[in-house]
């Protein structure tokens, strides 16, 4: 069910993700669809979801992926957390969009400026929850040359790690690396 084009079945991947690039160039030129009748999508929700994408990304309040792709409600599947992180819980629920609501495709979102990889590149003295999210990027700080480097490092590891994922593998749902820059509103693909 995208309400964003309610004659467009989504059947594909590759369907999902065009959708996606569309989105982000209506952002990029502001010109984004008309939002205002969120009263109709709630009365259409209420009988079920169907989003065409899982889109893992960071809990920055300035990444909203529902902004920059120019989506509407139930069309993405989000999963937030401070440095989009993978973990069981994350797991879960990527495999629960794809296996149970049929989404084809997965989105991890690295994003500029992101303190969660900037915390993990400059190591030091953290709280114990916040170290937790650090020592699941820290394996990409050794990979890349500075932190814009490192984002981009982190995003495809998490991807490739949600790629091995048993029932993703097993309901055949495509995983893709994307990098926000919070600046220019620009999504590149990876």
């Amino acid at each position: 069910m995208n309400l964003h084009k309610p004659d467009v079945k989504v059947t594909s991947a590759d369907e999902a993700l065009q959708l996606l690039k569309e989105g982000n160039q209506r952002y990029l030129e502001n010109r984004n669809s008309d939002k205002s009748d969120y009263a109709e999508y709630r009365k259409v929700l209420a009988a079920g979801q169907k989003p065409f994408a899982i889109v893992l990304c960071c809990a920055d309040s300035r990444v909203a992926p529902e902004i920059f792709f120019d989506q509407k409600l139930g069309d993405i599947f989000v999963i937030r957390n401070a440095g989009n992180v993978v973990d069981e819980t994350v797991l879960g629920s990527i495999e629960y969009g794809a296996e149970h609501l049929g989404s084809p495709l997965v989105v991890v979102i690295g994003h500029s400026c992101c303190g969660a990889v900037t915390a993990a590149c400059q190591g030091g003295e953290l709280p114990a929850n916040i170290r937790s999210i650090v020592n699941r990027i820290a394996p990409s700080v050794n990979k890349g040359n500075g932190v814009d480097e490192v984002i981009h490092v982190h995003a495809k590891a998490m991807a490739d790690q949600v790629r091995e994922n048993e029932i993703i593998k097993h309901v055949g749902t495509k995983v893709v690396a994307a990098y926000y820059d919070i600046t220019t509103g620009e999504v590149s693909w990876m």
